[in-house]
């Protein structure tokens, strides 16, 4: 038993208690987030998902930036609400999300040893794609997040990381309420644009 098998352990609290803590706004969530980055870099990069390894940490660049951003809020912007995405944004997006999965999957098998190089880049492009409309509040970000979940799941438990496919599973329920109460702010029912 290797050590990441307690740092996969660690990585599902601080992961679960940093979404938690985001749902009510708190800004602990963004440390706690941080530590659950830095703990699935090292399971990731253990199990050889480079792309997921990555991923972190920009995660964790995105972090440092949200943590910022809620200690130092800038007063002159108001609350940003929630939109659908445009046809626009869906061509752009869809686009930026192929390349970026077709250059991940190129790279991660010449350059690594991983076993499901193309994987691995789809659900890092999508996940950056998800990430880029949380940003934004893009309704539709959820969907691609469910649909990022629904990738992960079996793809953690192919390479036995068992308690992670778990807490995705958990991320991915967080995120079918995400929708929902997206769906309420925005004023509209939970479905496809």
């Amino acid at each position: 038993m290797w050590h990441t098998d307690w740092i996969e352990i660690l990585g599902f609290i601080t992961g679960a208690l940093c979404v938690w803590l985001l749902a009510r706004q708190n800004i602990w969530n963004w440390p706690i987030g941080i530590a659950n980055n830095v703990f699935y870099v090292a399971v990731f990069l253990h199990t050889g998902l480079y792309g997921d390894a990555g991923l972190q940490v920009v995660y964790i660049v995105l972090a440092v930036y949200g943590w910022w951003t809620w200690l130092y809020p800038d007063g002159t912007r108001s609350e940003l609400a929630v939109t659908r995405t445009s046809a626009r944004e869906w061509a752009w997006l869809f686009v930026a999300t192929a390349v970026g999965a077709l250059l991940m999957r190129t790279f991660l098998a010449d350059y690594t040893s991983s076993t499901v190089p193309a994987w691995d880049g789809l659900t890092t492009a999508l996940s950056l794609a998800a990430t880029w409309g949380q940003c934004r509040k893009l309704l539709e970000s959820w969907w691609v997040w469910i649909l990022v979940d629904i990738i992960y799941i079996p793809l953690y438990v192919y390479k036995g990381l068992n308690l992670t496919a778990v807490l995705y599973f958990v991320f991915m329920l967080l995120c079918i309420a995400g929708l929902r109460s997206w769906s309420q702010a925005l004023g509209a029912k939970p479905g496809p644009a």
